[in-house]
């Protein structure tokens, strides 16, 4: 398959780009070689290959969950710019 000047017209198009003169024709060149390169990659054998899920065989190490107090309820509504007692006051968001 050839890039053709259509192509490259359709694709400006579509994502919203204007390619002229040089720049229209160095994104032609590119295109032709991405697809040699995947044309490269079509040709090698993958018949024993077992797909590839994971990149390595590592496996998550997260922190324990224990919970601790990291900020009091007086120091989360000390800059609150309305609160009511022990609450964050907000504007209604729900109508009936």
């Amino acid at each position: 398959m050839n890039i053709t000047e259509e192509t490259i017209d359709h694709i400006a198009h579509l994502s919203r780009l204007r390619f002229e003169g040089e720049a229209k024709e160095a994104i032609r060149r590119d295109l032709n070689n991405i697809l040699a390169f995947m044309g490269k990659l079509a040709e090698v054998p993958t018949d024993d290959v077992e797909p590839l899920v994971f990149m390595s065989d590592e496996v998550n190490v997260l922190r324990a969950d224990e919970p601790e107090v990291t900020i009091t309820q007086a120091e989360a509504l000390k800059n609150a710019p309305k609160k009511d007692s022990d609450y964050f006051r907000i504007p209604k968001v729900l109508d009936k």
